[in-house]
């Protein structure tokens, strides 16, 4: 049986939010301290405070460090987290954390990846925090991971490099491929550390999986935030047959799927061009999907249904986005029950251009945006680009080396396989936020 965790991240996440939510779900704080301490670091202490976030209960996992914070190399860090008698996958996950948040490091410095220095990231609690996750994860003995669509906020925030735009640029590159919204919020929503659990640690993007759920919880972040519980909420279950972390067969009928809520409106005196506008908006608000249908309306007037697909938590935000842009004057509502297919992004290169690829269970397709923008560069047909890039993934399965957001590989026909950009990161402060 395969135990799956899904990160719900609507407010984003931080690394003391994760390790809140998983202690919120009924890891064992005082184990979690018994493995911590094998750490070879000193001067802290973990405590997890029971809190409110917009009415909702959460937990929140505060680190009180006591000693001067020292700058630490990702070589240090390594040795740390080696040393320490931890379980085995939980070394292997914080290692692979900070080995992502490395490589941002060193692309942001150019200079080695051994040579690194962390600064805000490498500093007790951020090792806490990530180690912690870590551990937790495994007395709750999840063997895969999962994530939704990572929200994030906007204006700047203060780092030890000065002052850097939201998202973070770190937050930007690890989280490249995977599904991403802005919202208003003027906060550092998700912190570098919890982008690099996530870019770590994430096995597929999207809705929450098919599960018997056995637990929930949820991390709050440091501060209260109008309108939206500043919190990431984890679920946890086992994984059912024939979904991802299951072993069914794809596409087999399940007693029970993911909830998800369909919007529509009915207007008849929108124009094209605003509905057009419309779509762009709600999906830039974080709707799962949304589409037009052309109808027959009061009196025989050509009209259009608007229909918005999004999650619980979303409707109420998608809902004012519907009636903003197309002026109607109701919203209707309808819960349904999907069951989405795991999916997995990578990147290839046609004609030394990234172009992203989806992965699903029955096939690989380019991302159409990147098709279009490489065939403009180097003057081939969009299908053209597009086939070179599925061919050059195919290569890549065929090889056996999967089509995740690690590893490289390589293709013949002018397209190559590269790795998911491992970005540059800053701090990872987020005083606002979490």
């Amino acid at each position: 049986m395969t135990t799956v965790a899904w990160w719900h991240c609507f407010a984003g996440i931080a690394g003391d939010m994760a390790l809140g939510s998983l202690v919120d779900a009924g890891a064992d704080l005082g184990l979690i301290q018994r493995e911590l301490v094998a750490l070879p670091v000193g001067g802290w202490s973990l405590e997890g405070e029971q809190v409110m976030r917009s009415g909702l209960a959460c937990t929140h996992a505060r680190v009180r460090v006591h000693d001067t914070q020292v700058v630490r190399t990702y070589g240090h860090i390594v040795g740390l987290i080696t040393e320490a008698r931890l379980p085995e996958r939980a070394r292997q996950r914080a290692l692979e954390t900070f080995a992502r948040l490395a490589e941002v490091e060193g692309r942001l410095h150019r200079r080695p990846t051994s040579q690194v220095h962390f600064h805000e990231v490498g500093s007790t609690d951020a090792i806490i925090d990530i180690v912690g996750t870590c551990v937790a994860l495994e007395l709750l003995g999840v063997d895969e991971i999962y994530a939704s669509p990572v929200a994030q906020g906007t204006g700047m925030v203060q780092s030890s490099h000065g002052a850097l735009p939201i998202p973070a640029p770190a937050v930007v590159e690890l989280l490249h491929g995977a599904p991403t919204y802005g919202t208003a919020l003027p906060y550092e929503l998700t912190t570098p550390t919890g982008a690099a659990l996530l870019s770590a640690l994430v096995k597929g993007w999207g809705p929450m999986p098919a599960m018997d759920i056995t637990a929930s919880g949820f991390g709050a972040g440091t501060r209260e935030i109008d309108g939206l519980p500043n919190a990431v909420q984890v679920v946890i279950g086992s994984a059912v047959a024939g979904t991802a972390g299951g072993s069914g067969a794809q596409g087999s009928d399940l007693p029970h799927g993911q909830p998800v809520v369909v919007l529509e409106a009915n207007v008849d005196d929108v124009t094209g061009e605003i509905l057009g506008a419309t779509l762009s908006a709600l999906i830039g608000a974080g709707a799962l999907d949304a589409w037009v249908t052309p109808v027959t309306g009061k009196k025989g007037r050509p009209a259009h249904v608007v229909s918005v697909l999004c999650d619980v938590s979303a409707v109420g935000r998608l809902r004012q986005v519907l009636a903003d842009e197309t002026g109607t004057l109701g919203v209707r509502a309808q819960t349904w029950q999907r069951w989405p297919s795991e999916r997995q992004f990578s990147e290839v290169e046609v004609g030394g251009y990234p172009v992203r690829v989806k992965q699903g269970p029955r096939r690989i397709k380019a991302e159409h945006d990147d098709a279009v923008r490489v065939a403009r560069l180097i003057g081939l047909p969009v299908r053209e680009v597009a086939r070179r890039a599925e061919e050059a993934a195919h290569r890549r399965l065929d090889a056996g080396a999967g089509l995740g957001p690690s590893g490289a590989g390589s293709g013949s026909g002018g397209s190559t396989i590269s790795s998911l950009p491992l970005p540059d990161g800053p701090s990872d402060q987020h005083p606002p936020a979490g």
